[in-house]
């Protein structure tokens, strides 16, 4: 049994969903791993992960609607507004969501569906760069 551990860096351009599974196959490819599990962990408590559709981006839209309308900036009940009116729905988001994934890796490359992509979920409005750890355990 082997391990690898490595990471990207995500510059976002604010709230949205960003594809990052082209960069987790390229770098689970050069591990050089038939088979294991791949754990993905984002560094950060006002974005996430999540593993979504990647055909129609409808879907995607209809995600961030969906948290807009859930957890809406600028609630009269939040205290922690420090760093502006988008800062506690962030970290709301942020827990309804996840900040890890595992996903098996088989024939040395993470085992996702084929209408399946892994995303980092961007709850800020501001442009961000985003720490995402990969862990690979496997042979």
């Amino acid at each position: 049994m082997r391990q690898a551990q490595g990471g990207i860096t995500v510059a976002t351009r604010g709230k949205g969903l960003y594809n990052i599974t082209r960069e987790l196959r390229r770098w689970v490819a050069a591990q050089g791993f038939a088979t294991g599990l791949l754990t993905v962990f984002i560094q950060h408590t006002s974005a996430s992960l999540t593993i979504q559709e990647n055909t129609d981006p409808d879907v995607l839209r209809d995600m961030s609607e969906f948290f807009e309308r859930l957890v809406p900036e600028s609630s009269p009940y939040f205290r922690h507004t420090l760093e502006g009116p988008d800062d506690m729905p962030s970290h709301i988001r942020s827990s309804l969501t996840s900040t890890s994934i595992s996903i098996p890796v088989s024939g040395g490359a993470p085992a996702l569906g084929i209408w399946q992509a892994v995303y980092v979920f961007e709850h800020r409005r501001d442009p961000q760069r985003r720490t995402v750890v990969l862990h690979l355990i496997g042979e």
